[in-house]
């Protein structure tokens, strides 16, 4: 039977934050946009804390104030706490201009926010569509596609965008996927209402405004999340090497729970908690890929790299992707020449290589000497808060210019 043939100027596999950005931009340039999203939102998601550099992506794409009014929860800053030891990152203070605030979101309903204001700006959403094949071989791509009914039909495209995430569409069907530097690391997760008094506990300090990063006592590379949100819960997960998380026996929220409370202050924070939702688990989530555009298509955000979620970098990383494709997009539909790998994968992973920095120095444990330091210099202090503030392509700050040296310089002055 023959197969019905669409045609469509822009195709965009997956509508989550770089999908649905990517096609806000385009629809704002005038651009024909077709989403198709495997999954039916809300749905589930992790990646809750937000960096503000999002938020100058958000305005980009026309969606900055549906977010703002949507009511998530407010964020300025990080906490990191390691023992007894405890410093915070005010994002607002910090050496890169532009936005120093954010949100804590829960990423179903934010998701679902971005999904709809592409919908209202003019681009059309398939939900429970999923993508079968991609053919980039000859002059347009040609996609296969699945409908929620079980139809099957192809897509003729001007170009293709993989903002697919984690499902990571166009490296397995193009054999793009090449082995991540990173150690082969999970994380297990879950919503709790976490009912922590507003002002913390005695002896135990706490700030709702931003996202808490805890240590594990023993181990310099097992870690904590606690991202709070606006309804009186949380996000609360573990990440380690996997061969450690499997030394946790039982279900994946007893697991959870045994490795929050060997951390004293967790443990005093969380003791009135309902952990009401069971846990989940990932694992092996770090990828990489061996080209991040080719003929007809680029790979936005998890499609293209994941690095890890210590710096919730992931979906500022996603926008930024977006918003330097569809101004590649832009310039190709005025006539110019691009070079993607130039003017695309060169500028995106020279942020993306500032954080792997960062991740790779915050393992080792050379990066929590540093932000422990008790006798940082002010000015070496708001430039590092600018990265973990989401400011990673700013070269004005010389820890972005020169990363993995001025590191090692810190390090070594903080041991």
């Amino acid at each position: 039977m023959t197969q019905r043939l669409e045609h469509c100027d822009i195709l965009i596999i997956g509508a989550g934050p770089a999908g649905s950005v990517a096609a806000g931009i385009l629809r704002k340039q005038g651009r024909q946009v077709l989403v198709l999203e495997k999954e039916q939102f809300p749905r589930f998601s992790i990646g809750e804390s937000l960096l503000p550099q999002s938020m100058a992506y958000l305005d980009e794409a026309g969606m900055l104030q549906a977010v703002v009014e949507a009511g998530f929860q407010y964020k300025n800053g990080a906490a990191f706490v390691r023992g007894e030891r405890y410093t915070e990152f005010d994002f607002r203070d910090k050496h890169s201009q532009g936005w120093g605030t954010t949100y804590q979101v829960q990423r179903a309903r934010f998701d679902q926010v971005l999904a709809r204001e592409a919908e209202r700006m003019g681009a059309e959403l398939r939900f429970r569509h999923e993508v079968l094949a991609v053919d980039v071989s000859g002059e347009r791509p040609q996609v296969t596609a699945r409908s929620a009914g079980g139809e099957e039909y192809r897509i003729d495209a001007g170009f293709l965008l993989d903002a697919s995430g984690f499902a990571r569409i166009l490296p397995r069907l193009l054999d793009l996927e090449a082995p991540s530097t990173f150690p082969a690391r999970g994380a297990i997760f879950t919503h709790i209402e976490d009912r922590i008094p507003p002002a913390g506990l005695d002896g135990v300090r706490f700030d709702r405004n931003k996202i808490r990063i805890t240590t594990h006592p023993d181990h310099v590379d097992v870690w904590y999340w606690l991202i709070p949100f606006a309804d009186g819960r949380c996000s609360i997960g573990v990440v380690a090497k996997q061969e450690f998380l499997a030394q946790y026996q039982g279900s994946d929220t007893e697991r959870l729970q045994a490795l929050v409370f060997e951390d004293p202050a967790s443990r005093e924070l969380l003791k009135n908690a309902q952990w009401d939702t069971p846990a989940r688990q990932i694992v092996g989530y770090s990828s990489n890929v061996k080209s991040l555009a080719g003929k007809g298509y680029a790979l936005l955000g998890n499609a293209g790299e994941f690095l890890d979620p210590v710096f919730s970098s992931g979906v500022t990383i996603a926008f930024k992707s977006a918003s330097l494709a569809c101004a590649c997009l832009a310039r190709e539909h005025a006539g110019e020449t691009v070079d993607w790998q130039q003017d695309f994968a060169q500028p995106l992973k020279k942020g993306v290589d500032t954080f792997r920095a960062f991740v790779e120095s915050w393992y080792a444990g050379g990066f929590q000497q540093i932000i422990f330091f008790e006798n940082a210099q002010p000015d070496i202090r708001r430039r590092i808060c600018a990265i973990l503030a989401g400011y990673a392509w700013d070269d004005s700050n010389a820890y972005v210019r020169e990363t993995k040296r001025r590191l090692a310089t810190l390090e070594e002055l903080c041991a």
